[in-house]
């Protein structure tokens, strides 16, 4: 980064410590907790994303990926009822859902021929649906797309089958692994701080679960993803902390490709009344989460959480990931109140959005390899 133009966000800033730590992070430092408090609530939003873009290009260069992707939701029936969540439905209810395993081969069979490299399944973590149901469900998954990678299952929902199963979770991610589950996304992480936690999902599996999951799949050579949800109740000092804890067990394991942090929204669920985050506060979390997460080599924009120009925007705060196509296979965001309410994204609209933001759109794998065409 340019002297001048460091000295100039300094002025700008009125603060000796941002100062400080900016050269720190410019000369490959870690950030301690309290660093990024510092400049979470004292750096311009300007300097944060020069940093964050100088760290990103770092690691991935001029790159952005995308991928071909699709989801399969299997049920929005869930035996938690998290506060923030508009996607659950009893039972009962007319927008419930639940997928027959017949059901969800023909939502595969949808894709065959269709260069799709990735099935994304995650849902509601069903009262009823057994270890063998979900084992099966990937088999005919697999069997039907061979050439997709299966990325399943949040923590949540694994540690739930394979503790109803009587099965540790060695022995649980085994049965999947062999199935064909490949790597695995990073939902139900939400906020790790066990106060905040009980507040918005009391009944829900527990930070050390999730922590627990990820950390054995990273043993067994599962790759997986990892999210927060902000924007909600929590402070800063709650964020910091949860992108802590990533930093340690990543440290541990390697294990992680992603971190994708996802805006809390609020419509039709029961925090509604306390709002959203602006676009500014947005951007903060996604530069800070380049930032400090220096052992994570990508950062996701989710495109259908953020909506297609914010995604556009956050390619200038440190994001090099876009997701994929998504072929509206999915209901989670479109029903807290997402901008795109059907979303899908063409290869080509994601390869012009990454071009002008002037990077090079680069297809890839779920593992970050790139696809040649």
């Amino acid at each position: 980064m340019d002297t001048t133009l460091l000295t100039q966000l300094y002025t700008d800033s009125q603060s000796e410590a941002v100062v400080r730590i900016s050269r720190r992070v410019l000369a490959g430092e870690r950030l301690t907790r309290a660093e990024a408090m510092t400049m979470a609530h004292e750096a311009p939003l300007a300097l944060l994303g020069l940093l964050a873009t100088t760290l990103k290009e770092r690691k991935s260069g001029r790159d952005v990926y995308y991928n071909r992707n699709f989801h399969i939701e299997p049920t929005n029936i869930c035996r938690f009822n998290c506060r923030f969540c508009s996607y659950r439905r009893p039972a009962t209810s007319p927008e419930a859902w639940e997928y027959s395993l017949e059901e969800i081969e023909q939502l595969a069979r949808g894709y065959v021929g269709s260069g799709i490299t990735e099935v994304h399944i995650v849902g509601g973590v069903h009262p009823h649906h057994d270890l063998d149901y979900y084992v099966e469900m990937i088999r005919r998954v697999k069997a039907i797309l061979p050439e997709a990678t299966v990325k399943a299952f949040t923590a949540i929902e694994l540690a739930y089958m394979i503790d109803q199963a009587g099965l540790s979770i060695h022995e649980g991610l085994t049965r999947l692994k062999e199935a064909g589950m490949e790597t695995m996304p990073g939902g139900g992480a939400e906020i790790f701080d066990e106060t905040i936690r009980a507040r918005i999902c009391p009944d829900k599996g527990s930070t050390a679960q999730w922590l627990a999951v990820h950390r054995e799949a990273h043993r067994m050579g599962i790759q997986t993803n990892a999210t927060i949800l902000y924007g909600h109740i929590e402070g800063w000092e709650h964020r910091i902390d949860h992108l802590d804890r990533l930093r340690t067990l990543q440290d541990e394991t390697g294990g992680f490709n992603a971190f994708i942090p996802l805006k809390y929204r609020n419509l039709h669920n029961s925090m509604s009344e306390i709002g959203e985050v602006s676009i500014v506060e947005d951007m903060r979390m996604l530069a800070l989460s380049r930032i400090y997460l220096d052992n994570f080599a990508h950062i996701k924009a989710y495109w259908p959480m953020f909506g297609k120009d914010t995604t556009a925007l956050a390619l200038a705060f440190g994001a090099d990931d876009i997701d994929g196509t998504i072929d509206d296979s999915t209901k989670i965001y479109s029903m807290a109140g997402a901008e795109d309410t059907s979303p899908r994204m063409s290869v080509a609209e994601m390869e012009a959005m990454v071009r002008a933001a002037g990077y090079q759109p680069v297809e890839r794998d779920s593992f970050y390899n790139p696809i040649k065409k």
